[in-house]
């Protein structure tokens, strides 16, 4: 079966479409990389979604309209990458839409407690212009159980990554870095996996306010790498309530999105703009590697346990090279999925491929040991043409 995976994080950078062959079945899927095809959102519309990440910004009507503006956005994207792989269509695609809220604690709401989560991308809409059924929506059945409603890509991890012998980390910096703990040989109900916090969220949206909207990333962690960073700053951010919470647990601009990186601006607002930028960058890196230190099981001998990264945050030297220097110290070597043959930038669409092709077959494909959900769920809905 060839699936089309669709992809666009909290990053607000773009599309990834992965089109993807898998055969197979729990726990033996074999799945192989056919194409990955990347596009950027245009700036107005990359522009529409971060307005609407900010409650305060979001109108009902531009809601609605800007979740059929990114559906055919998706569609554009999977029709452009079938054409540069070379098929007619692909027999399914698998869409994660993109995050506006999430909200995977339960909080009183009209009286009475509940978590919620919305991704915009309607699958009737993507079904109709590409005439390819969608798997779309994943994750309020696994808030249905009970769940946080992510991670979901463990599923994806455990099958492609677990060891027999090597104790493993698969971790993706997008806007939020999360991470899966993979011991070796393990079942899935050993599995384990959370989000540690921010990945590139804060560095963008510091780097977009001391540009004045000229640059949205530190480009290979150039200004990062002439800076200095706080390091009393960054201890004191990792003071801060969603580190001190066990797993499992899950973020978002919510907890680190524009707000919190206004605070950090005003709080070094006599900084250079270098070591603004390092002191963010030092902050995403702590607090993975504080992550992995309080959560993980500690490795016995130094050098046999992996962390593999994927994602953007791949693409920054200065963060990668920090990184590989704090997991050394825990003892674990750095390598990213491009070491194992599947490019980083693609790793998420391949996995939302593989959770449609298991939706397709009416399996269940969230890990409950990762979600905290009471079950086992069959993830999204299907849209036919």
């Amino acid at each position: 079966m060839i699936v089309a995976g669709v992809m666009s994080g909290t990053s607000v950078d773009g599309i990834d479409v992965a089109v993807v062959r898998i055969e197979g079945r729990p726990p033996a899927i074999r799945f192989r990389l056919v194409h990955h095809y990347a596009v950027s959102y245009p700036a107005a519309l990359r522009s529409a979604v971060l307005a609407a990440t900010a409650a305060a910004k979001a109108s009902v009507p531009d809601l609605a309209r800007l979740n059929v503006r990114l559906s055919r956005a998706y569609a554009d994207a999977v029709i452009a990458a079938c054409a540069q792989a070379d098929i007619e269509r692909a027999d399914l695609i698998g869409c994660h839409g993109q995050t506006i809220y999430h909200q995977g604690f339960a909080a009183r709401y009209l009286g009475k407690r509940l978590a919620t989560t919305w991704q915009l991308g309607d699958g009737s809409w993507i079904a109709a212009k590409t005439g390819m059924p969608v798997v779309s929506d994943f994750r309020p059945a696994d808030m249905a159980a009970g769940g946080k409603g992510a991670p979901l890509v463990p599923f994806f991890d455990f099958l492609a990554y677990v060891h027999s012998k090597r104790q493993r980390v698969v971790l993706n910096i997008g806007g939020i870095a999360n991470m899966t703990v993979l011991p070796p040989h393990a079942t899935p109900e050993q599995v384990f996996a959370f989000d540690t916090g921010p990945g590139n969220m804060v560095i963008d949206a510091c780097i977009a306010a001391l540009t004045k909207g000229k640059r949205n990333y530190d480009a290979v962690g150039k200004l990062a790498a002439r800076g200095h960073a706080d390091t009393v700053i960054v201890a004191e951010l990792m003071r801060g309530r969603y580190f001190r919470a066990k797993p499992p647990k899950s973020a978002g601009r919510e907890e680190f999105g524009q707000e919190f990186a206004n605070a950090l601006l005003k709080r070094m607002t006599h900084a250079r703009p270098e070591d603004i930028v390092a002191t963010a960058t030092a902050f995403t890196v702590e607090s993975i590697a504080f992550s992995i230190e309080k959560f993980a099981p500690s490795v016995e001998n130094p050098g046999s346990a992996d962390v593999i990264a994927s994602g953007g945050g791949t693409r920054n030297r200065t963060l990668m090279l920090l990184l590989a220097e704090r997991t050394k110290r825990l003892g674990y070597r750095l390598k990213t999925t491009d070491d194992f043959g599947l490019p980083s930038q693609a790793k998420e669409a391949v996995a939302f491929a593989v959770l449609a092709y298991e939706t397709w077959h009416r399996r269940p494909s969230n890990l409950p040991s990762a979600t905290g959900a009471t079950h086992p769920a069959i993830l999204g809905k299907i849209s036919y043409v």
